[in-house]
């Protein structure tokens, strides 16, 4: 019986130690053959079995069996020789947004509850083809509407700080998981916010690509959605670097994706950020509404900048945002109305919507083609804006939420900072620049509110510079020992 003990004792240890280990690390100890893919299979499942239960951020998981028997034929390969790529072995549950062949992808709607995709999308074709093994999906809200994951298929995914705060979204599900060392590295996407919110209230990194740099597809509408991308999240700046390198790249299928080529983001990302310009844009001159503590919390971090030798100074206003707010709404709602049209026009299915959901698509469907130019030409002129911003600071950086994480139960925030918001997605208006520019942006861990919730930075870069923008988040991991923090309920 000691002997057992002992053993078991053991075997948990090991699987402890795998399961912290950084995704570049993890895959260097699989190629050394330190451990087995069956090794890191079981150690992740039995870490998920462990805390899964509480924060329920993998969902559709496959059965472990067969999770391990392609972990031993992933062993097999790498005894021949062969191995995928760096993420050979690793487990992986891409976003329930994203189309995975075999197994569901509900996009947490009850109206799609049996879609079994043939097919993958395009990021989850690139994960398969590094060696990884599908073990599930992450939680979404529903269609990825909201920064608060919860749905009528799979329910609440929680925070990982705090089970009854809200993980965020719309890849809560991912940010937990990373957060509660349950995958590696993984996959989210980001429309408004989506791989910034949740990254900022887990406190793990979240980057938000350059428009075109992770081709989105396969899509019957390769051409104008330009609002919504596939990205990276991990719990440093490297894997999240390696992870891009991984998603990006031209695919003819995506005919706005960038041809660069992906393999610079594996480079070092050390860089001296003496002298380096940070414009801060706080609450845009007091026109969001922001929690006080949040804006405390983001602005003290801005010490970290410093620290770093770089320059900072508040930005004054620059640009009508009511007039951006309107322009996102327009565009937002178009997308989304044709989107799920379909699903609105069924009754059965209307019936299975979420009240948000409709209200977006019977938004996009009362705009006239009057506000649509409106809001196109706004947009154009936001980013002129921004790019002349640019000419004068390196980043520019925000608050990555307006408020802290709020109790799991609620839907949306009525109120932020004594304001009332008047659409469901009002209270999460900070992210909304970056998307309307296309300009790549990171969610950078900032701090932690007086009860321990984490919070975050938001850091944007000029078009195209994800790789600089990776460098500074690396300078800040290095130097922020908040940043570097786990979770209380890892033990």
């Amino acid at each position: 019986m000691q002997a057992n003990l002992s053993q078991a004792a053991t075997a948990a240890a090991a699987n402890e130690e795998i399961v912290q280990w950084s995704a570049i690390e993890l895959s260097r100890h699989i190629h050394a053959r330190d451990v087995s893919c069956v090794e890191v299979m079981e150690a992740f499942l039995a870490q998920i079995d462990r805390h899964n239960p509480s924060v329920n951020a993998i969902v559709a998981r496959i059965d472990a069996e067969s999770a391990i028997d392609q972990a031993r034929q992933r062993d097999v390969l790498l005894s021949q020789g062969l191995s995928g790529g760096w993420m050979h072995g690793f487990p992986q549950a891409p976003k329930d947004l994203a189309a995975t062949a075999g197994i569901a992808t509900t996009m947490g709607s009850l109206a799609m509850a049996r879609n079994v995709p043939t097919h993958d999308s395009i990021v989850v074709e690139r994960i398969r083809r590094q060696g990884t093994v599908l073990i599930g999906k992450t939680n979404t809200p529903e269609f990825g509407l909201g920064s608060h994951t919860y749905n009528g298929v799979y329910g609440i995914t929680r925070n990982a700080w705090n089970p009854e705060r809200s993980a965020g979204g719309s890849s809560g599900g991912t940010a937990t998981a990373l957060a509660m060392q349950m995958l590696p590295v993984a996959d989210g996407s980001d429309m408004m916010g989506s791989l910034r919110n949740p990254a900022a209230w887990n406190n793990i990194y979240g980057l938000r690509p350059s428009l075109g740099r992770v081709p989105y597809g396969p899509a019957i509408d390769g051409f104008f959605q330009q609002l919504g991308t596939e990205g990276p999240m991990a719990r440093n700046p490297e894997d999240l670097a390696w992870l891009l390198a991984t998603q990006a790249g031209y695919d003819p299928r995506a005919p706005l994706s960038l041809s660069d080529d992906p393999s610079c983001f594996t480079k070092p990302l050390y860089r001296d950020f003496r002298h380096a310009r940070i414009g801060w844009l706080g609450n845009f001159g007091g026109y969001l509404a922001v929690d006080p503590e949040v804006l405390a919390v983001n602005e003290q971090a801005l010490d970290m900048f410093e620290t770093l030798g770089c320059h900072v100074e508040t930005v004054q206003p620059f640009f009508a945002m009511d007039a951006l707010w309107e322009c996102w709404c327009t565009l937002r709602s178009l997308i989304v109305s044709g989107n799920l049209g379909p699903l609105y026009a069924n009754a059965a299915t209307r019936d299975l919507l979420k009240p948000e959901a409709i209200w977006e698509i019977e938004h996009g469907r009362s705009r006239t083609s009057i506000d649509i130019n409106r809001a196109a030409t706004t947009r154009g002129n936001w980013y002129q804006a921004l790019l002349n911003q640019f000419g004068q600071y390196d980043f520019l950086v925000l608050p990555c939420t307006q408020i802290a994480p709020f109790p799991a139960e609620e839907h949306w925030p009525r109120t932020v900072a004594g304001r009332s918001m008047d659409t469901y997605h009002r209270w999460m208006e900070v992210v909304i620049g970056a998307t309307l520019a296309g300009v790549p942006a990171a969610s950078l861990p900032s701090g932690f509110t007086a009860d321990g919730l984490p919070l975050g930075l938001q850091v944007l870069a000029p078009p195209r510079s994800d790789f600089a923008l990776l460098q500074l988040a690396s300078a800040w991991h290095e130097a922020c020992a908040p940043a570097r923090r786990v979770s209380p309920l890892l033990g």
